[in-house]
């Protein structure tokens, strides 16, 4: 061996050694990470962004701060995320809204659900329900529709907005059960809520965390649950698959952890480590139960075929429908 060749090995040996640690080869996290809400504070999603990460973050080591960027469909937060640093720095709430809804609403995205996610983990659904206020139109599902059929379109139904699960859930349950309700979107859960107890519409598709106090109470009743199975919460509420017939029928809102696309696979499967431990601890799954949300575990594989499954139901529905948001 030469002295040039040994020269030459020893600069690039040295040269090696100072270069930064990749990633995924470096301790993880070193500093504050960033969990990134696409809807206002005070939510149903940025209330169960700040729970899991509260719990999260000492899993982590370091803090979790909640950034919230609302508007657009969530098309405001998931463009921010796309575009961030692959470093397992930022955090996502995705749902199925930002992940499947989407890309059939609007005709161009700033973002690719597909392209620029990596999914790390489901965490929670949202039950939907049909309900009615104190000038219902029926007091069972079955009536409801049976007058639905009767006078199509002449029921008013109230959702959280155009494009919404609550207003595609509408939308689906219309299709199967073959009826027409007049649809009225509102800005929110909230005000649709408000409407309904003040008797401006006479129902409404409400997931459960913005209306259980009501529900509880008995000011607004259920006629049916569009999950697969009845709540725990209210079990005497049927399903709406079970009381009309309609196999395999469900809908939820739900949501995920995702992190932008790049994020090295170490980062990732420590974040899904410790995202799935934390959804599986007794004190967070109660928490959520209270809030009236039903706790998810598994890991990128059960979130791809959530995806899978999700967007073989609802995007040819939507585009079937022309249900647009542009």
């Amino acid at each position: 061996m030469t002295r040039f060749t040994l020269r030459r090995r020893a600069l690039l040996g040295a040269g090696i050694a100072a270069l930064p640690l990749a990633p995924a080869l470096a301790a993880y996290p070193e500093r504050s990470l960033r969990w990134i809400v696409a809807y206002a504070a005070g939510g149903g999603t940025d209330v169960l962004a700040r729970l899991v990460g509260a719990s999260l973050s000492p899993r982590l080591g370091q803090p979790i701060v909640i950034e919230n960027r609302p508007g657009a469909a969530t098309n405001i937060g998931a463009e921010a995320v796309a575009k961030s640093p692959p470093d397992g720095y930022t955090l996502f709430s995705a749902d199925n809204g930002t992940l499947v809804f989407n890309t059939a609403l609007f005709k161009r995205l700033p973002y690719d659900p597909v392209r620029d996610f990596r999914p790390v983990g489901l965490m929670a659904r949202f039950p939907l329900f049909l309900v009615v206020g104190e000038k219902a139109p029926a007091d069972t599902v079955e009536a409801l529709v049976a007058r639905a059929k009767a006078a199509p379109g002449s029921i008013d139904c109230a959702t959280a907005g155009i494009g919404s699960p609550h207003h595609l859930a509408l939308e689906r349950l219309s299709r199967e059960a073959g009826v027409r309700f007049n649809h009225v979107p509102y800005r929110g859960a909230a005000p649709a809520l408000n409407d309904l107890i003040a008797g401006t519409v006479p129902m409404m598709v409400l997931d459960y965390p913005s209306g259980a106090e009501y529900l509880r109470s008995g000011r607004v009743k259920a006629l049916a649950v569009l999950s697969a199975q009845p709540i725990a919460d209210l079990p005497a509420v049927p399903t709406a698959g079970a009381a009309l017939g309609l196999r395999g029928f469900e809908a939820y809102a739900w949501q995920g952890v995702v992190v932008p696309k790049a994020t090295p696979d170490a980062l990732v499967a420590q974040l899904t480590r410790e995202l799935d431990a934390t959804m599986r601890d007794e004190a967070v799954r109660a928490r959520l139960q209270q809030l009236g949300l039903e706790p998810l575990t598994g890991g990128p594989a059960e979130f791809e075929a959530l995806l899978d499954r999700e967007r073989a139901t609802w995007l040819p529905l939507i585009r079937d429908l022309n249900i647009t948001l542009d």
